[in-house]
């Protein structure tokens, strides 16, 4: 046989692409627990997931670099399903040795007369943080955003009385499969076991049946009665006649 004439080899044919899913999250978000539990349910689904910026927190939807999206709220929510997870809490960063340091929370009518600089003309918060360090303005970002930059020569404060921002997730709505399912219902907090899990709906194997432990021996005869029955029995008192017999 010429080698023309063989079939083809095993690994002349391409294996086939394993599933992946991919999430986006901004600064402040911290998936941790959702990616722990993910790979508890769903160790044979391979997890991506990368920050992006505020300003590209629906182009990595467009651009099909993420299957779901953590957002900050508003969005454009045009042909994207959104799931509002949780409201943050807004804080007030100032340098450091500013009088807002000498309390727990601070309102926001009370700072009236400083100069707030605009974070998105900044360039996001991290270029934000380094300008307030300057001593140039204060800035007003989610405390969790504050936290996860950190910059020195800063101080945080709670803040009353100003707009609270929330977190949620986002998807393209005709993306929508039993595995992106799977995640929203891990981030909704579903157990393994909720009936709304698509993992949970698959079709459990079939237990054997327990064995019959009565035996199979022949059943014995019943043993005939050696007397006639009492026709007497159930009846109440004065039912049968009294005479002669």
């Amino acid at each position: 046989m010429s080698a023309d004439d063989e079939s083809p080899q095993a690994h002349d044919v391409p294996a086939p692409e394993v599933r992946e899913l991919r999430f986006a999250y901004v600064a402040g978000v911290t998936p941790g627990k959702w990616i722990r539990r993910w790979e508890e349910r769903m160790p044979d689904v391979p997890l991506r997931s990368f920050m992006s910026d505020d300003g590209a927190q629906l182009t990595v939807l467009r651009d099909g670099a993420a299957d779901l999206s953590f957002v900050r709220l508003p969005v454009e929510r045009e042909g994207l399903s959104v799931i509002p997870l949780y409201e943050e809490q807004p804080v007030v960063v100032a340098p450091k040795g500013h009088e807002i340091s000498l309390f727990e929370e601070v309102a926001l009518a009370d700072l009236s007369a400083e100069t707030f600089l605009d974070v998105q003309e900044l360039g996001g918060p991290a270029m934000a943080l380094q300008v307030v360090a300057s001593g140039a303005g204060l800035a007003i970002l989610p405390m969790s955003v504050a936290r996860h930059f950190n910059v020195k020569d800063t101080v945080a404060r709670k803040l009353t009385g100003a707009p609270t921002t929330a977190i949620a997730l986002a998807w393209p709505s005709e993306s929508t499969d039993e595995v992106v399912e799977e995640f929203i219902g891990i981030v909704r907090g579903r157990t393994a076991a909720s009936s709304r899990q698509p993992s949970a709906q698959q079709e459990k194997p079939k237990k054997e049946p327990k064995p019959d432990r009565r035996g199979t021996g022949v059943k014995k005869p019943k043993v005939a009665q050696r007397y006639a029955p009492n026709p007497d029995k159930g009846r109440g008192k004065g039912s049968r006649k009294k005479g002669k017999r």
